[in-house]
């Protein structure tokens, strides 16, 4: 059960991550309120994941599925850079997700 919540709460990190481009500064009421509520449900269900999980571990794959899911919507929404370190990058991120779970 924590491993899914660790999982919904990195979901939520790219969305509030990928709301703060919707914000524009924050000076949009809709995009704003949807991103702090992403903010507070994300730190929540990482702090529940925290009762079972190693910290070190749960921080590092929650920032994980955050960093790997934001640079991956920002190509595909944004047009950011798609290149093949950028992506070999991203590899290399999820590669290291999927070792901590395995030794955690």
């Amino acid at each position: 059960m924590a491993w899914s919540m660790l999982f919904i709460a990195g979901l939520l990190e790219v969305g509030w991550a990928i709301g703060l481009k919707y914000t524009e500064g924050f000076t949009r009421l809709m995009p704003s309120v949807l991103t702090i509520a992403c903010m507070i449900a994300s730190v929540a269900l990482l702090g529940l994941s925290l009762k079972t999980l190693p910290v070190g571990t749960a921080y590092a794959v929650w920032t994980g599925i955050g960093s790997v899911g934001t640079a991956i919507l920002g190509i595909w929404l944004f047009g950011d850079p798609a290149t093949a370190l950028r992506i070999a990058c991203i590899g290399l991120i999820v590669a290291g997700i999927i070792g901590l779970k395995v030794v955690a």
